[in-house]
């Protein structure tokens, strides 16, 4: 895969703004550690190597399990999440895919029995900040860096 462009160099402004909206949401009532699954989460489903390649030591470092990334891609399936993690994933898939979704009363009645209605709004941001990183390096094919640890 080629890099489009640059858009940190194409639109300093552009991107930082995104930075500040990403750093706003370091603040909100989310936990780290769910912040980061669903990351991985939405990452997945937009197929964004770079976003999964960045936030996949970040999950680790903040407690997400090796066996939760393992099936993160079939979390409905698997015993390995709480329901609190199964509301947050679902509110992520359900948002990701709002096209086919609509956001379905299922998902938020699930949100809205594990979270307040602050930790809703704030879960809703994370997982729109991380959609529109996804957007800028899916649509520009930002490159992942190469870890020390490939084989």
């Amino acid at each position: 895969m080629t890099e489009r462009l640059s858009y940190y160099q194409a639109s300093p402004e552009a991107l930082a703004a995104m930075l500040a909206l990403e750093k706003a949401t370091h603040a909100l009532s989310i936990p780290l550690r769910l912040r980061e699954l669903v990351k991985m989460r939405v990452s997945q489903i937009n197929g964004c190597a770079y976003c999964l390649n960045m936030h996949a030591p970040d999950a680790r470092a903040a407690g997400v399990s090796q066996q939760q990334l393992d099936v993160l891609a079939a979390w409905r399936e698997s015993p390995a999440f709480d329901a609190r993690e199964r509301a947050a994933l679902g509110w992520a898939d359900a948002l990701t895919r709002l096209e086919a979704s609509g956001a379905p009363e299922a998902d938020y009645a699930a949100l809205t029995a594990a979270f307040s209605p602050r930790e809703c709004v704030d879960l809703t941001l994370v997982i729109n900040v991380i959609n529109a990183w996804n957007r800028f390096a899916v649509g520009f094919r930002s490159v992942h860096p190469m870890r020390k640890d490939a084989a």
